[in-house]
């Protein structure tokens, strides 16, 4: 991490002089006073500058922003980076036309990218881990819709005709709509089976 030790007359001078020397605001900052400094006797006689450490602070948002303009510059693809912080949560959406090859098939594209992207901005172990959701065109609120809905159709083919089903392999995001979705249900239970990348789901009847 990036910091400087700056001395002043006061703690706050010196403060003042390491954001202008940083070019940052304060709360881009940690600051750790190492002399409060002495105004010694008539000013004069053991007089002493206060001193500071200001270290900038990870910045969680602009290492993913710079990352993903990467990529998307690599893939020739021209979209706009939003990205909102909130918790310990990096919201990213990304918005241009023609997303469709960035979402891939079933959302893999998306799901690697997202990765990749927590890979790089959780690459500090002694820094704070910050959980990263990655979306475009509103993709994983309609992919969660689908599911839910697959999910219980499925649940009722499973009493209807009182079989055991299985679906197809799903990445562990989408294996916990399906087991949140019918989590409740009186006639089935879910659990998963296989190894990744196939693991799935099976739905079957709940034991009388």
């Amino acid at each position: 991490m990036k910091y400087i030790e700056v001395i002043g007359k006061t703690i706050e001078e010196a403060k003042q002089i390491a954001l202008a020397e940083l070019g940052v605001s304060e709360e881009k900052v940690e600051v750790e006073i190492l002399d409060e400094g002495n105004k010694g006797l008539l000013s004069i006689i053991g007089k002493r500058p206060a001193k500071v450490k200001v270290t900038l602070k990870k910045d969680y948002s602009e290492d993913a922003r710079k990352f993903l303009k990467d990529i998307l510059s690599d893939m020739g693809i021209e979209a706009d980076i939003i990205i909102k912080e909130y918790d310990n949560t990096i919201d990213i959406n990304i918005a241009g036309s023609n997303m469709g090859i960035l979402i891939g098939y079933r959302g893999e594209t998306l799901d690697s990218l997202q990765y990749l992207v927590s890979l790089v901005i959780n690459k500090d172990h002694t820094q704070q881990y910050k959980r990263v959701v990655l979306d475009t065109e509103n993709y994983r609120a309609k992919r969660e819709e689908t599911l839910k809905k697959l999910a219980i159709r499925v649940a009722h083919k499973v009493s209807a005709t009182r079989t055991i089903l299985k679906l197809e392999p799903m990445n562990p995001y989408e294996r916990r709509i399906i087991h949140s979705a019918l989590q409740n249900d009186k006639f089935v239970n879910t659990y998963s089976e296989g190894e990744e990348p196939n693991r799935r789901v099976v739905i079957e009847l709940k034991k009388a």
